[in-house]
């Protein structure tokens, strides 16, 4: 059978119904991004005020920093515990609302400790929100956009950091910490309303749950094709979830994808939390710490959405181990005493080859699984990954309380970024445990074979 472009739309009702797809969940990660940020940009106020929570020292803030993480790696797990089963439409709708809630929650706080257990609760719905958001991009995307389309939604969270920078400047002095809180929890009166009306159920979960009836009424109602039967990419091990993970031709890949995860996020999280500190023990004033942030976020967008679209032409796998080693090039940089131009340069590749990067392993990992294994791979990444989101935050907060200097703290950085580019290189075809070629592995999982190179995959 002759397999069309992997671009291809089937009719203009199928590329407007992506294209919401995409565009609610674009807005879904960035209240992920604004939560990721948030803290960091309220943290000097903590630290300084003890009257607002508490008597707050460096290291108890990276943990305390930490609690939101170890929440959304719970909330990630659990999301491919049960997210393959469940389905991704109704994971999403009751992650909006956990992850509002909990944002709302934590703005009423009134000590360190009860902020503490709702970052941790928010936590929980924001990774089970992650995890379900990047499986659902790769089940609705075209397979020659799934890259793209995947940086698209999950630049989401460089521009949710953004935008807790840009109001941390503009707002904080005025709304104060709770406020910015209290603007986390916007998502439950805007963006559940819509998701409710606008999001489909995933025809292709629907196939590998054996509802065939369904997926074909989701089908003919938004123009989302049906998955190909005669597939030779889908890789289908007869498990669903986690189970397929441990299959021999997922489990190294599972492994390395996971490490990956870690290194990625372990650094996005350790600068998102302590840039604006460790600029300002430089000598920069608060405005200007949080500027380094924005400029962080800022060049995980635009560069993360470049990145993405080589990928679609290249393979992921080339593109992340280059970004990581930018990565670690740019911490380098920051130790050297340049002129501002410079470190602003500098920080805006640390930010694409660190919080750019996890965008662009979450693209990856959505096209390494089948369709049946999908929500589970993505959610072990994110889950796992997330180990490293809370290590960041205490690693910073260690070095810091330590006496070490800025600059060993980027030297620390700089060879973690080295060690995720090596890991990177390392990953292998699920079907034949070959190297990943650089024009088969965006194909991986997404049940369409490449039309230019068939034989391969045989």
């Amino acid at each position: 059978m002759t397999h069309p472009p992997l671009d291809t739309w089937e009719s203009a009702r199928h590329r407007r119904s992506v294209l919401w797809v995409v565009s609610l969940a674009t807005l879904v990660m960035m209240f992920d991004g604004y939560d990721l940020v948030v803290y960091g940009t309220i943290l000097p106020i903590l630290i300084d005020d003890a009257n607002q929570l508490g008597q707050l020292t460096a290291s108890h803030a990276g943990l305390l920093g930490s609690y939101a993480l170890i929440g959304v790696m719970v909330g990630a797990l659990l999301a491919g515990a049960v997210g393959d089963f469940l389905g991704r439409r109704r994971m999403m709708l009751i992650n909006i609302a956990w992850f509002s809630i909990g944002m709302g929650l934590t703005a009423l706080s009134t000590d360190l400790t009860m902020f503490g257990i709702m970052r941790l609760l928010t936590g929980i719905g924001i990774g089970g929100l992650v995890a379900t958001t990047v499986a659902t991009v790769g089940d609705f995307a075209p397979a020659g956009k799934r890259n793209l389309y995947n940086a698209i939604v999950c630049s989401g969270v460089p521009i949710g950091g953004v935008l807790a920078s840009l109001l941390a400047i503009v707002l904080r002095d005025a709304i104060g910490w709770r406020g910015m809180f209290w603007i986390g929890a916007l998502p439950l009166i805007t963006l559940l309303p819509l998701a409710l009306v606008k999001l489909a159920e995933s025809p292709r979960w629907l196939i590998a749950r054996g509802r065939t009836e369904r997926a074909t009424e989701v089908s003919a109602r938004t123009g989302i094709p049906l998955p190909a039967t005669d597939s030779t990419t889908d890789v289908d091990t007869g498990k669903v979830g986690f189970a397929a993970l441990a299959d021999r031709q997922y489990r190294w890949g599972t492994a390395l994808l996971g490490l990956m995860s870690f290194v990625a996020l372990l650094l996005s999280y350790g600068l998102n939390t302590w840039l604006p500190k460790i600029m300002e023990n430089a000598g920069f004033d608060a405005k200007g710490s949080l500027s380094f942030l924005l400029v962080l976020n800022g060049g995980a967008v635009l560069g993360g959405l470049f990145a993405s679209k080589v990928a679609d032409s290249t393979g992921p796998k080339r593109v992340i181990t280059t970004t990581f080693f930018l990565a670690a090039l740019a911490m380098v940089l920051l130790t050297l005493g340049a002129p501002l131009s410079v470190l602003l340069v500098a920080v805006a590749v640390a930010g694409v080859g660190t919080i750019g990067t996890q965008v662009l392993i979450y693209g990856f990992v959505a096209g390494y699984y089948s369709t049946a294994a999908r929500g589970a791979g993505v959610a072990w990444c994110a889950g796992f990954g997330r180990l490293g989101g809370i290590l960041g935050p205490v690693i910073g907060g260690v070095l810091l309380a330590s006496g070490m200097s800025s600059q060993s703290a980027f030297y620390v950085f700089a060879v973690l970024a080295l060690v995720g580019g090596t890991v990177t290189f390392f990953v292998r075809n699920p079907r034949h445990g070959r190297t990943i070629p650089p024009t088969l592995d965006r194909s991986v999982g997404d049940g369409v074979s490449p039309p230019s190179a068939p034989h391969l995959l045989r």
